[in-house]
This record gives C-alpha cells, sequence and structure tokens, in this order.
C-alpha cells in the first residue's frame, strides 16, 4: 500500500466520521426545530384567547368611554341650564330692584321731610 492509498483510506474514514456526525447533529438539529415549532403552536394557542379577551376588553372600554362622554355632555348640559336659569334670576333681581329703589328712596324721602316738617313744627309750638 503506498502513501496515496493511505491517506485516501484516511480521507475516506475522516469524511465518513464526519458525514456520521452531520447527520448525527442534524437529527439533533431537526429535534429541536421540532421542539420549537410545538412550543410556539402551544404559544399561539394560548395567546389566541388572550388576544380575543384583549379584542372584548378594548370593546367594553370603548363603550365605557362613549357612554361617560354623553354623560358629561348632559351634564353639561344641565349646569348650562341652570347657569342660564341662575343668570335670569340675578337680571329679574337687578330689575326689581331698581324698579323698587327709586319708588321707595323717594318715599323714605318725603318721609325724611315730613318728619322735619313735624319736628320742626312742634319746636316752633314748644317756644
Amino acid at each position: 500500500m503506498t502513501l496515496i492509498e493511505v491517506l485516501t483510506v484516511i480521507v475516506l474514514i475522516l469524511v465518513s466520521v464526519l458525514i456520521l456526525f452531520m447527520i448525527i447533529y442534524l437529527g439533533k438539529i431537526t429535534r429541536s426545530i421540532q421542539f420549537l415549532q410545538k412550543d410556539v403552536s402551544d404559544l399561539s394557542d394560548k395567546v389566541e384567547p388572550l388576544v380575543t379577551s384583549l379584542s372584548d376588553l378594548t370593546f367594553k372600554f370603548s363603550e365605557l368611554s362613549e357612554s361617560a362622554n354623553k354623560q358629561l355632555d348632559v351634564t353639561k348640559g344641565i349646569i348650562y341650564s341652570a347657569k342660564d336659569e341662575f343668570d335670569k334670576i340675578v337680571l329679574l333681581e337687578r330689575k326689581i330692584r331698581t324698579g323698587i329703589d327709586g319708588p321707595v328712596s323717594q318715599i323714605l324721602n318725603q318721609i325724611k321731610a315730613i318728619s322735619n316738617g313735624v319736628s320742626t313744627f312742634l319746636s316752633y309750638l314748644k317756644k
């Protein structure tokens, strides 16, 4: 046997060992990918109800927000209506005060003048 034949046999043995290791590692990689695929499938099965639940929660939150906005609009309407009524009452009070102040002050002035006149008359009688 020549050196080339020996080296050829060694190379063939090494290539065979390399192919054997590649087959073993490809099997391990295939099993790992299968486990990973199973884990992803399990995760997908668990995520689907979560997504459905989040979708329902989002819809309910949207309804709640819409209801709160409607209640806020109603409350604003009530507040503006009450403010308008209060403004009307204040305006009426001002009108009443201005309508009463003039005649009342005239009556008070007349009563004061009569009182002064009576007081002066009584003072004159006492002298």
